[in-house]
């Protein structure tokens, strides 16, 4: 994707979307279609499983296998419904009520709605293995970036939720089906860049490279707050949806910008509290695994 951006950084057209040759998924049998946004949740999914399990391999997990493989099915059902029905409550509340509602395809997913569903499905998990609730946190959130990277990657191909019109020369503008004969942002990617794939390498670096797993609540606070930080800069080349452009117009803010802000307070005090704390097991000698 960026040998092609790389590609037409020259041109002085923006580059046709429709001209890419991309398709909306990725093999179809007879009305079965295997989508690019479905199969990016699964892989998001299994890779956010396959990481975490090798986790608590490391010295001070917070948790045995059999807790990761609950965390797995619960996680997942939080994402899905968590997702929808913050989309519903966030952006589009006429969905309640209506078989719309669990038409996922119709409308989208809300991140902000998956996050709650995952804190439920979390706490869940955490109070029927009296485990450390901020800990589990913490590993969670080592793996969540990749995963979304992926979900963005997969609204890219299906050239949604793209961005705002460009104000000035951008080599690498586009132009999207659904958005006229207007050279736009490709928000997608922008998302998939900062919230994703540069908040996931940081979150693993530190993880594997650092003793930050050794203060609750550290990783998930630096998490969240890079998660909304990221969004509420990335909301300013995205396109708001067409019912919510009014929210814009009126506060100058989106609504995912609106969303993002006590995001931030939050992670902002999740990260001194973690500071102010010992770590775990004192601050010199590693902790041992948490008997199962």
């Amino acid at each position: 994707m960026l040998s092609l951006l790389a590609a037409t950084a020259a041109a002085s057209d923006p580059i046709q979307w429709a001209e890419l040759g991309l398709r909306p998924y990725l093999f179809e049998i007879g009305s079965f279609q295997l989508r690019y946004y479905s199969l990016a949740y699964l892989l998001g999914i299994l890779l956010a499983y396959w990481h975490l399990s090798k986790m608590i391999k490391a010295p001070g997990a917070p948790m045995a296998q059999r807790h990761a493989d609950d965390l797995f099915f619960y996680c997942t059902l939080g994402v899905i419904l968590g997702g929808r029905l913050g989309y519903a409550a966030f952006y589009q509340p006429e969905l309640f009520g209506g078989i719309e509602l669990f038409q996922l395809w119709n409308g989208g997913m809300s991140f902000h709605g998956g996050v709650i569903g995952v804190l439920i499905a979390i706490s869940w998990v955490a109070w029927r293995g009296n485990l450390n609730w901020l800990r589990v946190c913490d590993y969670i959130a080592v793996n969540v970036p990749l995963a979304y990277m992926l979900g963005r990657i997969a609204n890219f191909i299906n050239g949604e939720l793209y961005g705002r019109p460009v104000e000035s020369d951008v080599a690498w503008a586009m132009v999207f089906p659904g958005g006229g004969d207007i050279a736009r942002h490709p928000s997608q990617l922008y998302q998939a860049g900062l919230e994703g794939l540069l908040l996931g390498v940081l979150l693993i670096a530190l993880f594997w490279q650092t003793r930050a797993r050794y203060r609750a609540g550290l990783l998930v606070g630096l998490f969240t707050v890079g998660m909304g930080v990221g969004r509420f800069v990335n909301e300013f080349f995205r396109e708001p949806d067409a019912h919510l452009a009014h929210r814009v117009v009126e506060t100058g803010l989106s609504q995912g910008q609106w969303l993002s802000i006590p995001m931030i307070a939050v992670g902002v005090i999740v990260v001194i509290y973690s500071l102010l704390r010992p770590p775990v097991g004192g601050s010199k000698t590693a902790p041992k695994p948490q008997a199962a």
